[in-house]
């Protein structure tokens, strides 16, 4: 990898050269597979792209998407499979009373006995994407205005949605991309009942917890069924126990020979968000500031957990997915602080920034650079001004508090008026939102977290003193018993009440958030005239870059931004450290070699009884070697001998170059045929600075290996009936 220096060293002409598009690297829309074919046949998928790029055909009409995970469909039936902690949602749901399933796992006996996922739980199946880059632009090339420009587009926008929402059974959604540059309307069939099916113990699901989280090498178990349900007639509904499985329009056969070091593979999903075509001034921002700032307050709210939980078991499940969501946060912050450091990062981007400025040199598009870096020094500004003011009103039930007093005052307008969110097409999510604080609060717990925000806001200089007063009123030791907000009738029975009842409230939350109210919409209106401005100069910088890789012969990706992509990858090691190669399989053995019998290295004793009495069935495997790495040696043996022992082993976790990030948990890792061979779960370690820079040499994503989960199913789990379900092949 180059130094800090020759890459300072380098000449914009030199770093034209310097900055290729690694076979590997893109999350790409699926029509831009059609420009693709020489890739996917350097990687030897044999499914053409025209294949790939058509969403109503296999594979691509069996990925779906889980609002913040990715899923797909493997079975005619409607069965889904996606990640452990992706699910965790739907386990912890159902693990009440006499019933922990996030500890002792859940298998339904049959689809009688498969349980309600839960209010707000849904599958998001994608069937058109269409180019309305030229209805949501419409009228805003005259607009100078910040806001007005906002206004117009959120107005055209929300035209497009109602047009396509005429259907009530689908959901639709208007993305930007490269920063407003082309707009896309997105179709999802929203599946609202959705059934938990089986679920491994946390301790396979999660093994190795927070300590493993994006290390490697990995013996995580982390996978999960749930299954699809709709009316009788197949149109989405709510949950009823007269709702049937839903038929998918296609669904994944899963290879049980799954998959070898140098096989290719794609990777399909639903991608969060990647800052790879941001200015240097927006990484240094989010390095210097932003996440040292957010990991902090993170650990902080973990270690509050942790302390009450070990004397309140409730705390501990009601809060288990809230604590394993902020501690996957902090890990990856962190992790991008030391990738920045080891890797320098925000030179490689500031050099590739002064490439793209020698370009610019002479052309009318280098005044909106110096625009765009003013506009983003005022927003980044903005962002630590009200950073901890809006912390400090993080309680949850004043969070519901407000957005309740939101809604009725968004109730006043017209619909087409109302902010995105707050329309009546939002509203079953916002009730399940509500509703689900039945399952994910307690007071003891809030009230500490809440109390956490307010000290490190009034720690700061610059405070709001509508927020001041009403902090100095605020009594946590009664506030909890005086509010109604606690209980999950009266939440949902405040969404059809007005805003002057809200406002003649004695409830003191309520009274709370009509207080702060007015300061919240006049901030909200500054970010929106922002927006809009953000809106008309980053597509003129864009167009520009990509006429710059245009002119380099390189085909080029959107940031990610939770739409469905595809990537391009091959089973691969790296080269971790010096004198350390990873290699792309972990075994069985490795879930006995780490185990301590204490979480969250504490392996169910039948997974060490089928590991110990090699019980592997038909999942062993004696070719889970890089080939590059038959001349070390195991022990005595070369390690291509050692690892070609005669029972071989199950594999558990390996690793691929795809190009991967948030959001594509749950995601299908596919061979070249588009069969099911593992599960994407996680990043290496090295790669957590792949949201901003992908590094080919050492940039790796981690998946479950799908014999993995056939081999629980099969010899430790006795899954049995729903294996049949399954469309095996070899």
């Amino acid at each position: 990898m180059p130094t800090r220096k020759l890459w300072r060293a380098l000449t914009p002409l030199a770093l034209l050269t310097a900055l290729p598009l690694h076979a590997d690297e893109g999350q790409w829309l699926p029509h831009q597979l059609l420009e693709l074919q020489d890739q996917l046949e350097q990687r030897r998928i044999e499914l053409p792209a025209e294949q790939l790029a058509d969403l109503t055909k296999p594979p691509m009409n069996a990925v779906v998407g889980l609002g913040y995970c990715t899923a797909s469909f493997v079975s005619p039936k409607g069965l889904v499979v996606t990640n452990h902690h992706c699910a965790y949602g739907a386990i912890q749901y159902n693990s009440h009373g006499e019933h922990n399933y996030m500890a002792d796992g859940f298998l339904a006996k049959d689809m009688a006995h498969e349980l309600p996922a839960g209010p707000q739980e849904r599958l998001y199946i994608t069937d058109k994407v269409e180019d309305v880059t030229g209805q949501v632009l419409n009228g805003t090339a005259a607009l100078e205005d910040g806001y007005q420009r906002y206004q117009q587009i959120e107005h055209n926008r929300k035209a497009v949605i109602q047009a396509c929402e005429a259907d009530p059974a689908y959901r639709c959604s208007v993305r930007d991309f490269h920063g407003g540059l082309k707009y896309y309307l997105l179709r999802q069939l929203v599946i609202r009942d959705v059934r938990l099916v089986y679920a491994p113990p946390e301790s396979v699901g999660a093994y190795g917890g927070d300590i493993d989280n994006f290390e490697y090498p990995r013996h995580s178990g982390d996978f999960t069924f749930l299954r699809a349900y709709v009316a009788k007639d197949g149109s989405p509904a709510a949950y009823s126990e007269d709702n049937v499985p839903y038929q998918p329009a296609g669904f994944l056969s899963i290879n049980a020979e799954g998959v070898r070091a140098g096989d290719g593979v794609l990777v399909a999903g639903y991608p969060g968000r990647t800052s790879r075509h941001k200015l240097t001034e927006e990484l240094t921002f989010s390095a210097d500031w932003l996440y040292p700032t957010q990991a902090d307050r993170y650990q902080g709210r973990i270690d509050a957990i942790e302390a009450l939980s070990a004397s309140t078991p409730e705390v501990a499940v009601a809060y288990a997915a809230t604590k394993a969501s902020y501690a996957n946060r902090m890990k990856k912050l962190n992790g991008l602080l030391d990738g920045f450091r080891k890797t320098d990062i925000p030179a490689l981007k500031a050099s590739r920034d002064n490439a793209f400025v020698h370009y610019l040199e002479g052309k009318p598009e280098a005044q909106s650079l110096t625009e765009l870096r003013q506009l983003v020094a005022t927003s980044q500004a903005d962002y630590q001004a009200n950073f901890y003011l809006s912390n400090a009103q993080s309680g949850a039930l004043l969070s519901a508090a407000s957005s309740l007093y939101r809604w009725a005052k968004e109730q006043e307008k017209p619909d087409a008026e109302r902010d995105a969110g707050y329309q009546e097409r939002d509203r079953k999510l916002f009730a399940a939102r509500l509703d689900r604080l039945e399952r994910r609060f307690d007071a003891r717990m809030d009230r500490i977290l809440w109390q956490q925000d307010i000290d490190a806001y009034q720690a700061q200089d610059q405070r709001d003193p509508v927020l001041d007063a009403e902090l100095a009123k605020l009594d946590l030791d009664t506030l909890y018993v005086k509010t109604t907000l606690g209980d999950k009738d009266q939440r949902r029975a405040w969404m059809e009440k007005s805003a002057a009842e809200f406002e003649q409230s004695s409830d003191p939350l309520i009274q709370m958030a009509v207080a702060l109210y007015p300061g919240n919409d006049e901030r909200r209106k500054a970010r929106k005239a922002h927006l809009g401005e953000l809106a008309k100069a980053r597509p003129v910088l864009m167009q520009a870059m990509l006429d710059w890789y245009q002119s380099l012969d390189r085909p080029v990706y959107p940031d990610a931004n939770g739409t469905l992509r595809i990537s391009i990858g091959h089973v691969d090691g790296y080269q971790a450290a010096d004198a350390l190669y990873k290699q792309p399989f972990t075994r069985l053995e490795g879930i006995r070699e780490k185990h301590t019998g204490e979480a969250p290295f504490a392996a169910p004793a039948k997974v060490l009884a089928a590991i110990d009495e090699r019980r592997f069935g038909d999942y062993a495997r004696t070719d889970l070697t890089a080939p590059k790495q038959e001349a070390w040696y195991c022990g005595f043996l070369p390690c291509a001998q050692a690892d070609a022992q005669p029972f071989g082993s199950v594999p558990v976790n390996f690793l691929s170059s795809a190009d991967t990030t948030g959001g594509n948990s749950g995601s299908p890792v596919m061979n070249g045929r588009g069969e099911l061979v593992g599960l994407n779960f996680d990043s290496t370690y090295e790669s957590i600075t792949k949201d901003w820079y992908f590094n080919p040499a050492i940039t790796r994503a981690v998946h479950v290996d799908i014999r993995y989960v056939l081999w629980m199913m099969s010899e430790v789990d006795h899954a049995g009936w729903l294996l049949q379900e399954l469309t095996l092949v070899k």
